[in-house]
């Protein structure tokens, strides 16, 4: 062999050996699902970017969430990873609680309208004057008491004045719940000194101030790598910080322990391990109800998505053109069969992963679009202009306020509008 023959066999042999470790073609068609969705999209759809929501699968996921709790604990749905106002009505109606954990002042406004008879507890701490604008809105709404149906979340000493100064200015009386860390570490009473200032602040003040609860977030059981401690570890610890508190609380308040309190506690991901030794009697929970990717956890491994975003696709290429680079676009393919088409959809950018038809991708060198996304697959993805591309969303709090309105469906096809809830 001349040298000649030697470098062009050489070089022969590199092609082979990097094709060897190019992407494989992960592209499909719709799965039967889908399918049948795309064709009702196509047949009664608006043809822009829309939130879907699989009854189906949701009622499905109540079940378990009934069958996961305990008989005994009562079940708290989070608003906003559920936010529509008919969404959580018919999740009320059908878990059979009117009880509903609120993070955002115009949600919170917005369903004790809509909802006169529920049961609230602030999820997080609200700015004082937050505080004071729910009131100022709310007015003289004899539908909603306030005073027995709203708990106000705290987190520390300072607020808990702020609120006792605001009660004191509109003359009502607020019932507190005390945020407890009980290892996530994103605020709340740390110690039980800390507690007993809290309480003391609440019995000197019983005109305007009311013990209403505890709150114990403890999302980070599920996240603490297995060499700090393992799951079972961190929420044993979890829970001996809360048992503790409200050793204290009868310590110090023994009458209340004759007076039906909230000790709220969990989340979707720790839901299930709540389901003995827990020492809250009620539960939270929203997005497991949905499903987004996020929650691809262990403890929720029997709950199915149920929700999806559907966009159109406007335009399809062949092969993948990038600007100042066409002379590279059979390279693209050469190396990633995953680029030889090249759609482009209504809208992008949402937290969401593809989820049909299968095997499309992003193109990283393109960027992001929230206008027309360039999306990328295989010849083996069957999809034409006007169909439409399926995704998941990564959570469900953020990515239903980016659409006006929720899709409902049955069977696999549409059948209503919900509307989200009202952001301000």
């Amino acid at each position: 062999m001349n040298r000649r023959q030697f470098l062009l066999a050489g070089a022969a042999a590199s092609v082979a050996g990097a094709l060897t470790f190019r992407p494989d073609d992960n592209g499909d068609g719709y799965s039967p699902y889908f399918d049948q969705l795309n064709q009702s999209l196509k047949r009664d759809g608006s043809y822009v970017p829309s939130m879907l929501v699989d009854l189906d699968a949701l009622d499905e996921n109540i079940q378990i969430l009934k069958t996961t709790l305990n008989p005994e604990t009562d079940f708290r749905i989070v608003a906003k990873s559920l936010p529509s106002p008919q969404l959580l009505g018919y999740i009320m109606e059908s878990a059979g609680t009117n009880k509903l954990m609120v993070f955002h002042q115009p949600f919170l406004s917005q369903i004790a309208r809509d909802y006169p008879d529920s049961d609230l507890l602030l999820g997080k701490p609200m700015p004082v004057k937050a505080a004071q604008r729910f009131y100022r809105l709310q007015g003289n709404n004899p539908a909603f008491d306030a005073q027995k149906q709203l708990q106000w979340l705290i987190d520390s000493e300072s607020r808990l004045a702020q609120y006792l100064a605001l009660a004191q200015q509109l003359s009502v009386k607020m019932r507190i719940n005390i945020e407890l860390d009980v290892g996530l570490h994103r605020g709340g009473v740390q110690s039980l000194d800390e507690l007993d200032r809290l309480l003391a602040l609440i019995e000197d003040n019983g005109d305007y101030l009311s013990f209403a609860g505890f709150m114990g977030y403890d999302a980070h059981v599920v996240k603490v790598p297995g060499v700090l401690k393992s799951q079972q570890e961190a929420f044993n610890e979890s829970q001996a910080f809360y048992q503790a508190c409200i050793e204290r609380l009868y310590q110090r308040l023994p009458g209340l322990k004759s007076q039906p309190l909230c000790f709220n506690g969990a989340g979707s991901p720790t839901l299930a391990l709540h389901r003995e030794n827990s020492v809250a009697n009620e539960l939270a929970a929203g997005s497991c109800l949905v499903k987004p990717s996020d929650f691809d956890v262990p403890t929720l491994a029997q709950f199915k998505p149920a929700a999806y975003i559907s966009t159109p696709v406007l335009k399809k290429m062949a092969g993948t053109r990038l600007p100042s680079a066409e002379f590279a676009q059979d390279v693209f393919s050469l190396w990633d069969q995953n680029m030889q088409q090249t759609f482009f959809i209504y809208g992008g950018n949402w937290k969401a992963d593809y989820q049909s038809p299968q095997g499309l991708q992003d193109n990283t060198l393109y960027g992001q679009s929230t206008n027309q996304q360039i999306v990328n697959g295989s010849d083996k993805v069957k999809l034409s202009v006007d169909d439409h591309v399926f995704l998941r969303p990564a959570q469900s709090e953020a990515v239903f306020l980016q659409f006006g309105q929720l899709k409902t469906l049955r069977a696999g096809r549409l059948a209503d509008n919900w509307p989200i809830l009202q952001q301000a």
